[in-house]
């Protein structure tokens, strides 16, 4: 879950990327920069933190001209490093930047290609450096000069990077004193969508993970980037867009609609908020039908994303909607923090509870989903301490039981508290007098209800199913040994280690 941006303009676009950047500032807050391009000249800004933090007036000052991408960022592959913030960059050909939103599967077999044969060299342990050098090779095979590369040429060049790549992912290329490339893999998991801005001097136009993004910064939203397609925009303003991809099939991921995305985006030409709203309705018809004479005196949203589906919930219940918590919105967000230790902490930083919501009553708490159980474990502890007699709590989605290998950073099998469990264990094990689930079907519902052209969506952290059908029991394996927690604090301590040596 990451962050992308790109805008070809008449003006200066260092603003905009920033404002764009701080809006999508909710899918990564470990990293963040930005790539500009003035003719053939490219200014770079990247760090660690979030945007406020990484761009001062004097990066702002520099990052020159009209065309320029951003990236903000949560590590899903390689390490939290710097070196690995986004924009990426090669110098052959052209001068390519990219950033990118998903995780290659097959990244350790290109990395393996592009070293051995391609005679590349990659410098970080980042997909997205891997992606962006199997891109630049497609390009420099092609052979042609900078001022003879036309559109059709970059898009044969996705063609390839779709042939070649695996698993989920969308990104915006820059090819400097050329245009700015998006592109998005032949199953549309991950998220992307471009607009334009009609100006005096000719129109403007914008790449972005999400739709908030464009309407915010008063672009028109035009569409979705479909499955395999590229959308190419030349410095002069001119739009292509063609299929690369061989056989597409939409597959997006529903997590966007759990939880990733903001409420007010539309994906895929799928309200995001509408969507949460039917998974509270269609839940509280669930709710009714194993226990029509529940003693729910209170429903309470764990703040922010279960809001949606809390509200409808409460009302086809019949029984009072009510803010139970304080959230400190300057805590980021707690599944993705490395360490069991820190992000227990965090729940109690990040919320507070108001105890006369509370006090001797039976309260049914909402969430968007339950995945390591952190979280849950220490707001039914919380709620109990605020005096409620009863606590159940209900997930707008299913039991999280496998790890998401397209993008988002689930924890491995062993640590999401679902995994192996009964549901009646799983609230056991958070302490919840009673723990109520979202049916898978329910919540395909209601995304799909959203778009009746979209056939089927990624769901595999809840059925093990994924859908690039690439994905072995070793590969599983594979990325449990890199993302645990051991492997990430064992990580953080090299880092600091190396970045301690460098300064000395």
């Amino acid at each position: 879950m990451c962050g992308i941006i790109g805008i070809v303009a008449k003006n200066p676009v260092n603003q905009a990327i920033y404002d764009g950047l701080t809006i999508l500032q909710h899918r990564g807050q470990d990293a963040a920069g930005m790539m500009t391009s003035d003719g053939s000249k490219l200014y770079l800004r990247k760090d660690n933190g979030l945007v406020k933090d990484v761009f001062h007036t004097r990066h702002m000052l520099n990052l020159k001209g009209n065309m320029g991408i951003g990236h903000v960022r949560y590590p899903t592959a390689g390490c939290q490093s710097s070196a690995e913030a986004q924009p990426f960059y090669v110098n052959s050909p052209y001068g390519i930047t990219l950033a990118h939103n998903g995780n290659l599967t097959n990244a350790e077999t290109l990395k393996e290609d592009l070293m051995r044969d391609d005679l590349r060299h990659i410098n970080t342990n980042s997909d997205s450096e891997v992606l962006l050098n199997i891109l630049a090779n497609e390009l420099n095979s092609i052979g042609k000069p900078r001022d003879a590369l036309q559109a059709k040429d970059i898009f044969r060049a996705v063609q390839r990077l779709h042939q070649r790549c695996k698993g989920g992912y969308a990104a915006v290329a820059m090819i400097t004193g050329v245009g700015i490339l998006g592109f998005r893999d032949p199953n549309g998991i991950r998220p992307v969508i471009f607009g334009e801005r009609k100006t005096d001097i000719g129109t403007e136009f914008i790449i972005a993970s999400e739709s908030v993004a464009i309407d915010s910064l008063e672009f028109q939203r035009l569409r979705d980037i479909e499955p395999g397609e590229a959308v190419f925009i030349t410095v002069e303003g001119e739009l292509h867009t063609f299929q690369c991809a061989e056989n597409p099939v939409y597959s997006p991921c529903i997590f966007e609609h759990v939880y990733l995305a903001r409420p007010d985006s539309i994906i895929d030409g799928i309200s995001v908020y509408k969507a949460r709203l039917r998974m509270g309705e269609k839940l509280a018809q669930k709710i009714l039908r194993l226990n029509p004479e529940h003693d729910i005196d209170v429903v309470i949203p764990i703040p922010d994303s279960s809001r949606p589906a809390a509200l409808p919930l409460a009302n086809a219940l019949g029984v009072a909607y009510r803010e139970g918590f304080v959230k400190n919105r300057y805590i980021p967000r707690t599944f993705i923090m490395p360490g069991q230790s820190i992000r227990k902490k965090s729940v109690r930083q990040k919320l507070n509870a108001i105890e006369l919501e509370f006090k001797g009553k039976n309260v049914l708490l909402v969430d968007d989903s339950i995945v390591r159980g952190t979280t849950s474990r220490e707001i039914v502890q919380m709620a109990r301490e605020a005096g409620a007699k009863r606590v159940y709590i209900a997930s707008a989605a299913p039991p999280v039981r496998y790890p998401n290998v397209y993008g988002i950073d689930m924890p491995t099998p062993t640590e999401l508290i679902a995994f192996n469990k009964s549901v009646e264990e799983v609230a056991e094990t958070i302490g919840a007098d009673w723990l109520i689930y979202q049916d898978i079907e329910d919540l395909i519902e209601s995304a799909q209800r959203g778009n009746q052209a979209i056939k089927s969506f990624d769901t595999s952290c809840f059925t093990g199913e994924y859908v690039t059908g690439d994905i072995s029991a070793d590969y599983l394996a594979h990325i449990e040994s890199m993302r645990n927690d051991s492997a990430k604090e064992k990580n953080n301590i090299d880092e600091d280690l190396t970045d301690l040596t460098k300064n000395q």
